[in-house]
């Protein structure tokens, strides 16, 4: 379908003449998956504070105050409410890892592509070859991926570092996206945002806190490895509606609700509106697949794919209240 130069019906709920763009998302996106946390959240929370502490992180200008409001070990617990504390402490490293990287990235790849090489360099060289690091962030890093491989099997640690790598990639991506910025239609932002999402990482995680390894037979299922990319589209295109408003006004171009207002030329709650439909058509179609493909998993396959369906649940019910993207409650819905 095609809105240009027209707006789609934007519909509020009820009863709410003032409606805001999270009113708005809250009424239209399809969550079938009931809120739930981990019981050992505030021990991530804690660990957390501690970990980018003993790397030095929170001591560099700004990361103290984003780490406050992005909430790493609320994310964790969010989307991993089943996990042992051991692999929910990973797991909220590896988002606050992720948040202060992605931003580091952002910051250094808006001035030049060229500047966030050696940056990405060296992430490669620790996630590929096993090289020391030479700055704190690779340092955090090097760490990480020691935890990783202490609670993982060779074989899972190696799918993480695969998964990783993908995300460094993408940011190269993002920064030529930010600092060339042509026209990108929707399914080029949606591309890189695959990549940059850095969901797919986490999953190799949810393998180890199963009891057994999963199959070979079942890692390489077809539905498995869709139900995969599902998930993280769903999960990272839901945070996008949440951060829509304060993208724009920071100038972002990799944002699904964005790169439907530029191709459609509407204003952004309709552009919402087209990337609501987009994600519950995906998570339809991840409900689907699901149903069809638990009967064949063992339970340590179904653990692994519940993990999938922990992160579009996690990743709405995080964004709609974190701090980061409290922009959106102070929106209209109707422009």
């Amino acid at each position: 379908m095609s809105a240009t130069h027209e707006e789609v019906a934007v519909g509020v709920p009820d009863g709410q003449a003032t409606a805001s763009l999270k009113d708005l998302i809250d009424s239209h996106l399809h969550m079938p998956f009931p809120f739930r946390r981990n019981a050992h959240e505030w021990e991530a929370s804690a660990s957390v504070d501690a970990w980018l502490s003993t790397w030095g992180l929170t001591a560099e200008r700004g990361v103290a105050a984003m780490i406050a409001r992005t909430r790493p070990a609320q994310l964790a617990s969010l989307t991993s409410p089943d996990v042992d504390p051991g692999v929910l402490r990973i797991v909220a490293h590896q988002i606050a890892y992720q948040f202060v990287f992605d931003d580091r990235a952002e910051d250094v790849g808006r001035r030049s592509p060229a500047e966030l090489v050696p940056m990405l360099c060296e992430s490669i060289a620790v996630l590929r070859d096993g090289r020391a690091p030479s700055t704190q962030l690779g340092a955090a890093l090097t760490d990480l991926y020691r935890q990783v491989r202490e609670r993982c099997t060779p074989d899972q640690a190696a799918r993480w570092a695969w998964r990783s790598r993908e995300y460094v990639h993408g940011l190269l991506y993002e920064a030529v996206a930010q600092a060339h910025p042509v026209v990108l239609r929707t399914g080029d932002c949606t591309s890189i945002r695959s990549l940059t999402a850095g969901v797919e990482p986490f999953y190799p995680l949810y393998e180890a806190a199963a009891p057994h390894e999963l199959s070979l037979a079942e890692l390489h299922h077809p539905a498995v490895g869709r139900l995969s990319r599902l998930s993280a589209d769903a999960a990272v295109w839901t945070a996008d509606l949440f951060s829509a408003v304060k993208e724009q006004r920071a100038g972002e171009m990799i944002n699904l609700a964005l790169a439907h207002q530029r191709e459609h030329q509407c204003s952004l709650p309709a552009a919402i509106i087209l990337a609501i439909r987009q994600i519950n058509s995906t998570i339809r179609e991840f409900q689907r697949l699901h149903a069809e493909v638990v009967p064949e998993l063992s339970p340590a396959g179904l653990a692994y794919v519940e993990g999938m369906a922990g992160w579009i649940r996690g990743c709405y019910h995080w964004s709609r209240t974190v701090p980061r993207y409290a922009d959106v409650a102070s929106v209209p819905a109707v422009p």
